[in-house]
């Protein structure tokens, strides 16, 4: 939906199942729709649409698809404006973990799809309009090896200047605003404000002035507010340092982590939260200082078994907890970096105009938070977005 300052407000749809074409149609005409005849049945209508490669080659093949998504489109009185392009294949009821990252951007695989998803964004959305696909921060930490780091991370850059690129060559001939946001996560090749300002600053270090110019333009950070509160950041100082730098906040992804005190109950009662299919790395600080870094929440508690008293003074947890509820007594939620980025944004608005919220974990919550089928938790957090964005003059 269409907000003040030119946002685009939706809900990322890679909460539900869906790897085929056919099955993110069905998943769109099935619980998108249903959100929008709730939230939004008579205006525009913001879809932001995750397209795994399989789905993406298909769309991308079958011209007569993209015709019947289109009229769909138009039936329904939608539009797509961004698409999360970070997990390339399967997404829901497998092992996903650090494949998430894979393939990441030292490879051609993921500059194809990429380009692919711009291509087709260019095609299905309204003329004109401002879109962008939101992407790995280049690779994951552990996947860079010693003995190959200088090789990846040099293919990393010449993709990502290559996808830059053919962004450029679609908006020359379109006349449309689009973008690539690189998404800092923790342990990400760069997770936090100070890693993506070097980050950047490798990208373009040695280019011509033009050449950075295009790239900077076309190429930026997708912001999530779970991500950044995850590594212990405040929205002022994290969006100010990534902005000094002149880099482009593409999109903010809207969501919420979990927190808590390490005490025994609490650290008890967390192992619910302990599931197969998704990372949920732990970061833990003492006095406001980041102590420790956990790839996954059983990396976390067996640490805490392992050194009892000495925990640190809070954990933060990569778990998307949903934005319109807070969690059980004995664990708090990162809400307030939300609140404190959309206060940030209201005393300058403009410099980003795509906002997703995405609480993608839904399958995995425990069941306490999970109480409400997919669409009713969905319609719960667009009240609490859209409450939230008029509390602050947005909306």
């Amino acid at each position: 939906m269409r907000l003040k300052n030119g946002i685009h407000l939706g809900y990322c749809t890679n909460i539900h199942r869906g790897e085929t074409w056919e099955e993110t149609f069905a998943a769109l005409r099935t619980h998108t729709n249903a959100v929008r005849l709730r939230v939004a049945p008579d205006e525009p209508y913001g879809i932001g649409l995750r397209l795994g490669a399989s789905a993406a080659a298909e769309l991308s093949a079958r011209r007569e698809e993209r015709d019947a998504f289109r009229r769909w489109l138009d039936e329904t009185h939608s539009y797509v404006f961004t698409i999360n392009g970070f997990p390339y294949g399967s997404f829901h009821g497998t092992r996903v973990k650090e494949q998430v990252f894979a393939p990441d951007w030292s490879t051609s695989e993921r500059l194809v799809y990429t380009n692919q998803l711009f291509d087709l964004l260019d095609e299905i959305a309204p003329a004109e309009m401002e879109v962008s696909v939101s992407s790995l921060p280049g690779s994951f930490k552990e996947f860079i090896r010693p003995e190959t780091s200088a090789a990846q991370r040099s293919a990393i850059r010449r993709h990502l200047l290559a996808s830059a690129e053919h962004i450029e060559r679609i908006r020359e001939k379109s006349g449309r605003d689009l973008h690539l946001g690189l998404e800092p996560e923790p342990l990400g090749l760069f997770e936090n404000s100070a890693e993506t300002v070097d980050f950047f600053g490798s990208l373009v270090e040695g280019v011509s002035a033009d050449t950075r110019e295009r790239v900077l333009r076309n190429v930026g950070v997708n912001y999530d507010t779970c991500h950044l509160a995850v590594e212990f950041e405040e929205p002022r100082s994290a969006i100010g340092a990534i902005r000094a730098a002149g880099i482009r906040i593409s999109k903010v992804h809207l969501s919420s982590a979990l927190t808590l005190r390490p005490t025994g109950p609490a650290v008890s009662k967390l192992r619910q939260f302990q599931e197969g299919v998704y990372f949920h790395q732990v970061i833990v600080a003492s006095r406001g200082e980041v102590d420790r870094r956990f790839k996954d929440l059983p990396d976390a508690l067996a640490w805490y078994e392992s050194t009892p008293g000495d925990a640190g003074e809070e954990w933060r947890v990569h778990f998307h907890v949903p934005l319109h509820t807070s969690p059980e007594e004995g664990f708090g939620d990162t809400r307030g970096h939300l609140s404190d980025l959309l206060a940030l944004y209201a005393e300058d608005p403009g410099w980003c105009r795509h906002f997703e919220f995405e609480t993608y974990t839904w399958e995995v919550l425990p069941e306490a938070l999970r109480s409400r089928e997919v669409v009713d938790q969905l319609v719960a957090e667009y009240d609490w977005c859209l409450s939230e964005m008029a509390r602050h003059g947005l909306a």
